[in-house]
């Protein structure tokens, strides 16, 4: 009898410690989330750590606005254990996207707390682009870790601690855009761009945007849209027009002919570039347009090239 509990109990040690290896295993896998667009995708990667594995929907280089979900997307959000989206109605089909996925887990709306800049409040028009100011990243950013904190207690001060190191470093290249702008005489900071995508920017830093499309990219431009901006550009002597990486460039082709501006060069608005390309995090997306716009509008006395050195770290002396 006594050989047959010694049995017994040498099987049930085997169990518990065969249990107790799954469990850790599962302790330390990585955990699933699912990110709406590319940029996104690389703040919870930069807050998530090691801790987490991010799927994302919308790529590098790809338009959110007129993105299609596919069967692949609906299978990650239904094994994810968090979905995070952008809100303000930039990801008008992620409702449908999450309610044939069957996925009933928590949502982190990374603009939740944003002011959302409204310029037709009659239509209830809300621009969605919040992520162009560095001040609402920051509240992304806190978003995101409290979102992952809430579902994984364990790693909680991981995420804290990853978030406090990425605002630090969003305070810097924020202090660096500031200064870079300030360098740069008023009257040249006028720009036109593929469509309304960087209000957030220009109200944060002072750089006037011109589109001839409103805030998606799925609009058309009216003969009459363009017309007025064309008088504009001419009447106002804006200096540069930049394509989009997510826009097809033929319309500013037709304004460019028509004005005499010339192509300041690639701006990146609502997605990141691939990871070796310019833009492959949002701090480098921000720091790569800014150093882009300066490049286009410096004036013949330098101020723009003392900008730009001042985004690289150099001594902005002459």
């Amino acid at each position: 009898m006594a050989s047959k509990r010694s049995i017994l109990f040498s099987v049930f040690a085997a169990c518990l410690i065969a249990v107790s290896g799954l469990g850790t295993a599962g302790a330390d896998a990585p955990i699933d989330v699912v990110a709406s667009f590319s940029i996104l995708g690389d703040m919870v990667r930069q807050v998530g750590g090691e801790r987490v594995r991010v799927t994302t929907l919308v790529g590098p280089d790809s338009d959110a606005h007129v993105y299609r979900p596919t069967p692949a997307d609906a299978r990650a959000v239904a094994g994810a254990r968090l979905l995070v989206v952008n809100g303000l109605g930039f990801e008008g089909w992620i409702d449908r996207l999450t309610e044939a996925s069957g996925y009933r887990g928590p949502v982190v709306t990374a603009t939740a707390g944003v002011e959302p800049r409204r310029v037709d409040p009659d239509r209830g028009e809300i621009d969605p682009h919040a992520w162009q100011s560095l001040a609402n990243a920051r509240i992304y950013v806190r978003n995101i870790a409290d979102g992952l904190a809430a579902i994984d207690l364990a790693g909680a001060e991981i995420y804290r601690g990853n978030a406090a190191r990425y605002l630090k470093e969003i305070d810097a290249v924020e202090a660096q855009v500031r200064k870079a702008i300030g360098s740069l005489p008023v009257d040249r900071r006028k720009v036109v761009t593929s469509h309304d995508a960087f209000g957030y920017l220009s109200a944060a830093y002072g750089i006037e945007f011109h589109a001839p499309v409103g805030f998606s990219t799925e609009a058309e431009a009216s003969a009459g849209d363009v017309a007025r901006l064309i008088r504009q550009i001419n009447r106002e002597k804006i200096p540069a027009v930049f394509v989009e990486n997510i826009s097809d460039r033929r319309l500013l082709d037709q304004i460019v002919r028509e004005t005499g501006a010339r192509i300041g060069g690639t701006l990146y608005s609502d997605a990141l570039s691939k990871a070796d390309g310019p833009a492959g995090t949002h701090l480098d997306m921000m720091l790569h347009n800014i150093l882009t716009l300066f490049a286009a509008l410096c004036d013949s006395s330098g101020s723009g090239t003392r900008g730009v050195r001042l985004l690289r770290g150099a001594d902005a002396s002459p």
